[in-house]
């Protein structure tokens, strides 16, 4: 099991490196032609002028995140030890044991499932992780066919996939630390996103499954969170664009307010010592900070060359010149780069979503559309890669196609969205 994890492991992070490496060999080709057939004698000075500005941006923006990131990563593990992961697995018990039903009622595994979520939604990476693992080992218990994927893998996965995510944390830190006026301005936009792509993963995953969501559950959960979604997009469609920045952020900022009050006040109904748990989750905050500065120095060099080549405005060029042709407003072309990475990389996308930040602004609509596309949907192949090699899994069936189809649902509803809220 852990050797067959290593190499699918492994696999992915190839493709990452596979990407790095084509970053500068593409940009070392352009930059030949352009010397070599245009005289361009500025293309390479500018290349290296980039790594310098490049690795120079991604350590400030590591430094900066230190404070912001320690302290979300302590109020989160405040919730933590409070209880609100186990609050809200009691809430989604019973849509999950629709979503769900080769498990048998009463196994260990729907607690691991519904704990993952949860932890999943709040942003708890740290606990969501082992906790999959664990629910993971638990459904190949109950898979007749070990090397093919159950269809209980296949949706917990593609849940995991779809990325719904009520706080996004992160990207919030990452528009704080790139100088956005209003960092939480993209926190509804988000949720909408996310929701519009665990929808579509779920109904996808259903369809191959043949799970009947047209049950009294179902229908209520579902057709209540459409119509409070439907809801929120009329109500804010019939704003003015400042009137509706300023309610979105308003009610942003009001409910992460709630959300951080919320978790101590858990903390203190539990009796944990809140200071103590606060201070705990901030040094984990510290140490990721800390630890994502290599990781983020190589992506942001790779991109900076990659860029300052004119690689970069070649492909976004011809994607523009395509969606020109179709008569389509090509304002969000600019931020692909950070939805067609995301599937693949994390930190790649984050990379990514980094740089349209510094390129164009946090506030611009490219800055922004960008930040959304990073919280809509995960890293799906190295989320199939890691859970389904825990345990051995080499047939994933349908597994891809609806984690995809919820990729795709993502991007499109983050464009739909971010035209709504920002163009």
């Amino acid at each position: 099991m852990l050797i067959s994890l290593f190499f699918i492991t492994f696999a992915v992070t190839m493709v990452l490196n596979y990407i790095w490496v084509a970053f500068f060999l593409v940009a070392f080709v352009i930059a030949a032609v352009k010397l070599l057939f245009w005289g361009d004698y500025d293309v390479f000075p500018a290349m290296m002028d980039s790594t310098f500005s490049s690795s120079k941006t991604a350590f400030e923006i590591s430094l900066g995140l230190t404070g912001v990131l320690s302290l979300w990563m302590g109020v989160m593990k405040v919730g933590e030890k409070g209880g609100v992961v186990n609050v809200l697995a009691r809430l989604l018990s019973p849509v999950f044991t629709k979503l769900f039903p080769d498990i048998p009622k009463g196994h260990p595994v729907t607690g691991s499932i519904f704990m993952n979520i949860a932890a999943n939604m709040l942003g708890l990476d740290n606990a969501a992780t082992p906790l999959g693992l664990k629910a993971m080992e638990q459904m190949q218990e109950l898979n007749t066919k070990k090397d093919t994927a159950s269809n209980p893998m296949i949706m917990f996965l593609v849940l995991n996939t779809s990325g719904l995510t009520l706080i996004p944390v992160s990207i919030m830190v990452y528009r704080a630390q790139m100088g956005a006026a209003q960092p939480t301005d993209i926190f509804i936009p988000i949720l909408l996103a996310t929701f519009f792509s665990t929808i579509v993963g779920i109904i996808a995953t259903s369809l191959f499954q043949r799970i009947n969501l047209l049950n009294r559950t179902m229908l209520l959960t579902l057709g209540g969170a459409c119509t409070l979604v439907a809801a929120v997009i009329w109500g804010f469609s019939q704003m003015d664009s400042e009137t509706m920045n300023r309610w979105s952020t308003t009610v942003a900022n009001i409910l992460l307010m709630t959300i951080i009050t919320g978790f101590i006040v858990a903390g203190v109904r539990k009796k944990v010592n809140v200071y103590d748990a606060f201070i705990e989750g901030a040094k984990e905050g510290f140490t990721t900070a800390v630890r994502i500065i290599p990781y983020l120095v190589a992506i942001l060099v790779g991109i900076g060359v990659f860029r300052a080549s004119g690689a970069m405005d070649m492909l976004i060029g011809g994607l523009r010149a395509c969606v020109d042709a179709c008569g389509v407003d090509a304002q969000w072309v600019d931020a692909m780069p950070t939805a067609l990475m995301k599937p693949l990389s994390g930190s790649g996308a984050r990379g990514m979503m980094v740089d349209a930040m510094t390129t164009y602004g946090a506030d611009s609509f490219v800055g922004r559309l960008s930040s959304v596309f990073q919280g809509s949907t995960d890293t799906t192949f190295y989320i199939l890669a890691v859970y389904f090699g825990s345990v051995g899994v080499s047939k994933t069936r349908h597994a891809v196609t609806c984690g995809l189809l919820a990729d795709l649902a993502g991007i499109l509803a983050a464009i739909a969205v971010c035209y709504l809220f920002f163009a």
